[in-house]
């Protein structure tokens, strides 16, 4: 390489080592907290199995049963089928399972096999599984399929795997795909075989049918895309709308869904049985009324952190049942169940091993698990959080802080979570009780949850006014305006700009909840809706894009001014000092233009072109599964100094300028 080329390549190397060096800060700003946005994902409304989950066989594991839904058993989202006029039955059985976890499997009876004589092959006994609402397949896609068999009796079984399309009651299906296996395994063995579907299909279905008589016994039926975000597993372009949001952490696994059924300790969400080998992990009765496959489990959540480059915050339960259980939504002085405090040293070693598995060597026990896993390198875990909104009850308190005072001193490196419990607002006897807590045992940080009309965002600026010598900071963990138009959505860009404000008090903020199955939608609003096909995404989501996309360091309240300002206006001007990048934005949730003066003079070497984001339209407008007319619009711009902009009525702008 000659001398100049070599100069060249050292000062483009210089340059891009300065463009990104962090810069210091100009005077009159605060520090703040750069963590402020971040996701909540619960299992609510199908958002796992059926959502962020890529798994397309609904109950694969054959574990539905009737205490989960009336009506439900091993063969729900099942059918037979016998084509060729093949005969046969069915038999859901419990002994000698895969795992004690996973105990119910599907014992399949073949007592003939006969032949479509106008659809020559098209024949065999066995089980078809029509996915969540029909299986989408994509032409040229490759597509995993695996299942545990063994053959019980008769010869080694020969079958066919086949993706399909149906065309109706007496009609052959349309073939999109298959493979054969032979099955000859006298003991569990996984089988598996790729599918490349030869053309585009909605409401597609998988078929297992065996060519050859003779019992056999199936369990733990998957069939996965094989091109899943990052290779990790989950829905591809569901997770890249929560990648698109910039979160800088992520809340899991609730929610109520921590708490399990409401059924007594023996329901609650167990991280232990969700990190194994899929056929080992235990499924759940959901509180949201459906079942979880925990195929989704803590070692996915874990992996997805680090694919985002999130930090994880797991929550865990800590002895008390869920606020709602026993009717506890209407009575509030109805008893909670609680676990025995002579056993809550069980529900220690939970968070305890759980940090373990997190973080620990892989000499460790549960360093070695998340090492068979896949992941060696520990996942660094920072924070931990303990309870989900339950009442702040005596009977909480006391569990609260023998684990936490045990969590603290065996790992002092932790920074755990505690809860204000749910309708958190100042004058409310949880909220104040969960404070008082707080303060009395120098929690580093505090969950704070409420969903209001959208009125309370626009006039509320609840924390303006909290104390800022505190030792806790706020983690507002669960919100939402309790509607899904634009007004809605600009509601609450107002009260995040009051966050930025006050993100001195302020650590952390996560919408709730995150996604809504458009056949299962337990919750309205939600942040993001979608059916098989895609994701549909909301006034708000881009709200909270907007402010993922805009984090910062340090926040400045006195470069922007706004004309006849109310509490229907509002703007925020925060640095990042790491990425040197300078983010102005102003709400207008009025139906008036308004004339904003910004002076940015504090702030040296802007660079010559920046980037204007706008969200407007009609207030009453939301994104639904029939249109989309919220859309941010984006134009480049030369930026100033000082400059005049008139924010347009129902008008969030954001000015991203780089220095």
């Amino acid at each position: 390489m000659k001398r100049a080329t070599i100069t060249a390549a050292l000062l483009a190397a210089t340059m891009g080592i300065w463009a990104q060096k962090p810069m210091t800060a100009p005077s009159g700003g605060k520090a703040i907290s750069d963590e402020l946005i971040g996701i909540f994902f619960e299992d609510i409304s199908s958002a796992a199995d059926g959502g962020l989950y890529a798994e397309l066989i609904q109950n694969g594991s054959f574990e539905f049963n009737p205490t989960e839904r009336d009506g439900w058993g091993a063969g729900t989202s099942w059918r037979m089928i016998r084509p060729g006029h093949s005969l046969g039955h069915l038999e859901p059985r419990s002994d000698r399972s895969i795992h004690a976890n996973n105990p119910t499997y599907m014992r399949i009876y073949i007592e003939r096999v006969g032949h479509y004589y106008d659809y020559a092959g098209w024949t065999g006994f066995g089980i078809q599984n029509d996915g969540f609402n029909g299986i989408s397949l994509k032409a040229g896609a490759k597509y995993h399929f695996s299942a545990f068999l063994r053959n019980i009796e008769g010869a080694a079984k020969q079958v066919r795997i086949a993706l399909v399309e149906p065309q109706g009651f007496g009609k052959d299906p349309k073939l999109i795909a298959d493979a054969t296996i032979d099955v000859n395994a006298g003991d569990w063995k996984k089988y598996e075989a790729d599918l490349t579907a030869g053309s585009d299909v909605k409401n597609g279905a998988l078929q297992i049918l065996s060519l050859t008589t003779g019992t056999l016994d199936i369990d733990m039926v998957s069939l996965m895309p094989d091109d899943t975000y990052k290779g990790h597993g989950l829905r591809k372009d569901l997770a890249q709308a929560l990648a698109d949001l910039h979160p800088k952490f992520m809340r899991f696994p609730g929610g109520c869904v921590v708490h399990g059924g409401g059924d007594g300790a023996w329901n609650t969400y167990r991280w232990k049985t969700t990190v194994g080998p899929k056929e080992q992990r235990r499924g759940l009765k959901n509180t949201w009324g459906y079942h979880q496959s925990m195929g989704l489990g803590y070692f996915e959540y874990f992996q997805f952190c680090e694919d985002l480059g999130m930090e994880p915050l797991p929550i865990l339960p800590c002895g008390v049942s869920c606020q709602g259980t026993n009717g506890g939504w209407f009575m509030k002085d109805q008893a909670q169940d609680c676990v025995p405090m002579d056993q809550m040293d069980e529900w220690v070693s939970e968070a305890l091993d759980l940090i373990e598995w997190a973080n620990g060597d892989v000499t460790t026990k549960w360093g070695r698990v998340r090492a068979e896993a896949g992941h060696p390198e520990p996942f660094n875990l920072k924070y931990l959080g303990l309870g989900n909104e339950e009442r702040i009850s005596p009977e909480f308190i006391e569990r609260f802080k023998y684990i936490y005072e045990r969590v603290r001193k065996a790992h002092p490196e932790i920074i755990i979570v505690g809860t204000a419990g749910p309708g958190s607002h100042p004058g409310n006897r949880d909220f104040d009780t969960g404070w008082k807590l707080a303060e009395e045992i120098d929690l580093p940080i505090l969950d704070e949850h409420y969903y209001e009309p959208r009125d309370y965002f626009l006039t509320s600026r609840q924390y303006d006014n909290y104390p800022r010598d505190r030792k806790t900071k706020v983690y507002l963990g669960e919100y939402a305006a309790k509607d899904k138009k634009l007004i809605d959505a600009l509601a609450e860009a107002l009260y995040l700009l009051h966050v930025e404000r006050n993100g001195d008090v302020v650590c952390m903020t996560s919408y709730a909840p995150l996604f809504a199955y458009k056949s299962n939608t337990n919750w309205n609003p939600d942040l993001i809706y979608f059916d098989n096909e895609r994701p549909y995404l909301t006034c708000s989501y881009y709200v909270q894009q907007m402010f993922g996309l805009s984090s910062g360091n340090y926040y400045y309240g006195d470069c922007v001014k706004i004309d006849d300002a109310s509490n229907l206006q509002g703007q925020s001007v925060v640095l990042n000092t790491k990425t040197r990048k300078l983010f102005v934005k102003m709400c207008n949730a009025s139906g008036d233009t308004k004339k904003a003066a910004i002076d940015l003079s504090r702030f040296k070497g802007m660079k010559a072109v920046a980037t204007k984001t706008v969200i407007s339209g009609n207030p009453q407008d939301e994104n639904n599964y029939d249109a989309q007319p919220i859309q941010p619009q984006k134009e480049q711009f030369k930026p100033k100094k000082i400059m005049q902009l008139d924010l347009a009525p129902y008008s969030l702008v954001m000015l991203e300028i780089s220095l």
